[in-house]
């Protein structure tokens, strides 16, 4: 009923521009709701698609996040360049590395949990595990400092090693800022 409804309305439309040589139907056309359907889940499969691999890449990262995060906390592994350079220091641990230290003295938050604390003999360092008693040696003073990693950094190519400013005054270095310096590990 409402396609001859329709039919009737567009021939007297048409009709009264003057138009009417082909039948109505043919400007009516044949319209199906389903091909509308069809078309609008096809849409919905896509974006679901998409969406299922966005979550997949989303769970991958997670999961790649977690991995860094369990082999901070371990101590690294020694690669053989390594071994060959770690020899017994005067400080009493194993010489583990040398280079730049910096100092930090921001109110911020540490990779361990809880704030920073720059008045407190504390360092960060990339791979030590939180906890661990490291001896910094002023290479310049000879002035040394035991400390206890409980953050993560410095993230600065070729620094080793952040102290705190309490630290840092300590080994001798807050007028410049930067110095090198042996680190040695002393344990937990």
């Amino acid at each position: 009923m409402t396609r001859t409804l329709l039919a009737v309305c567009a021939t007297m439309l048409m009709a009264s521009f003057g138009l009417g040589a082909a039948p109505a139907a043919a400007y009516v056309g044949e319209y199906s709701f389903s091909d509308r359907s069809e078309r609008a889940s096809a849409v919905v499969e896509r974006r679901s698609a998409k969406r299922s691999r966005a979550t997949r890449q989303r769970a991958a990262r997670q999961r790649v996040t977690r991995q860094r995060v369990a082999r901070q906390d371990v101590a690294p592994r020694t690669t053989r360049r390594a071994a060959r350079r770690a020899m017994p220091s005067r400080s009493g641990g194993d010489l583990r590395s040398s280079g730049i230290a910096s100092y930090y003295w921001q109110p911020q938050r540490v990779a361990s949990g809880g704030w920073f604390n720059p008045n407190a003999m504390t360092a960060a360092h990339r791979t030590l595990p939180f906890g661990t008693r490291v001896r910094v040696t002023n290479l310049n003073n000879g002035r040394a400092v035991t400390v206890r990693i409980n953050d993560r950094g410095p993230f600065i190519a070729g620094r080793i090693i952040d102290l705190s400013r309490a630290a840092a005054s300590a080994v001798g270095m807050t007028g410049a800022g930067l110095a090198r310096v042996n680190v040695a590990v002393l344990g937990r």
